[in-house]
């Protein structure tokens, strides 16, 4: 079986649940450093199949693939421990307010500079845009094949990925030829939980933008990375990956958000009922009066 190359896209997305009166900034993109982060949820399930293939098929590598601050090395790390095997940062204050269009022209120009990729595997969506778009593109700049909404990569032969994914109303499967791009469903497996001996060997690992030289234990650190060169993650810049500035961040993007708010729902009443028919027979009635229901 051949071994393969497959690079995962991840994002670390503001957490949506802990949304503050500080999450926009002046010009009307995402305060990210005043909000808490996650590993994006259906990237994690992207990562999740790629390691499944990994698993079927010695030799394949898994890099994992992000643009964002510094910070964002943090769910590299999280994909170390959980099995990959290497990971990409595009980080760049060039990058900063990109939309869809503009990020997935970042990504695509990193996925040529990585070069010789078969699969491209990512999650549907982030939640911090809920677009679904980001994948789509880069597989349209990159003028790979691609396969949406998928829920499991079945099998991987001959050239060909099988592919189970959602549809209106059910489930079908389809085959497409490699290099290839897909995007993972959240009705997908949940990702595997970090290993420990992960944990233990990459825990030091980091971009060098995260590494602060006046940090207390750095010069063990930095000695331990010496030893180790595989635990300095690669970082890249818009010149990096010859990027056009002007497609990049705010430069290029054609879409601002306007204003972000966090909405929590109050009930103003209540009503106990019990379990006689009278009771619920007179609640239904008052709903469909109320119009609430119909």
């Amino acid at each position: 079986m051949k071994a393969l190359n497959i690079v995962v896209l991840a994002k670390q997305v503001p957490d949506t649940q802990n949304v503050g009166s500080d999450a926009m900034t002046p010009e009307g993109t995402i305060n990210r450093s005043a909000l808490p982060v996650v590993f994006n949820p259906d990237d994690l399930k992207a990562l999740e199949q790629a390691l499944r293939i990994k698993d079927q098929h010695p030799g394949t590598t898994v890099g994992l693939l992000t643009m964002g601050p510094p910070r964002a090395g943090e769910i590299i790390r999280e994909g170390l421990y959980r099995g990959a095997d290497t990971g990409w940062l595009l980080t760049d204050r060039l990058f900063a307010g990109a939309d869809t269009l503009a990020t997935s022209y970042a990504l695509a120009t990193a996925i040529k500079k990585i070069g010789k990729v078969d699969l491209v595997i990512g999650g549907r969506q982030a939640i911090d845009g809920d677009t679904a778009q980001v994948g789509p593109q880069v597989a349209q700049k990159l003028g790979l094949n691609q396969v949406t909404y998928a829920e499991e990569i079945l099998k991987i032969e001959d050239g060909k990925a099988t592919i189970r994914r959602t549809i209106d109303g059910g489930v079908e499967v389809v085959e497409a030829p490699l290099p290839l791009l897909i995007t993972v469903n959240g009705s997908a497996a949940e990702c595997r939980p970090q290993n420990a001996k992960r944990v233990m060997k990459y825990k030091y690992a980091a971009c060098p933008l995260e590494i602060d030289p006046n940090a207390k234990d750095e010069a063990r650190k930095g000695k331990i990375r010496e030893m180790h060169p595989e635990l300095l993650l690669t970082q890249w810049s818009v010149a990096d990956v010859d990027g056009d500035p002007n497609q990049c961040g705010l430069s290029g993007s054609p879409t601002k958000v306007k204003e972000v708010q966090n909405i929590a729902f109050q009930a103003k009443e209540s009503k106990t009922l019990t379990a006689a028919d009278a009771d619920i027979d007179c609640f239904v009635k008052e709903l469909l009066n109320d119009k609430i229901i119909g």
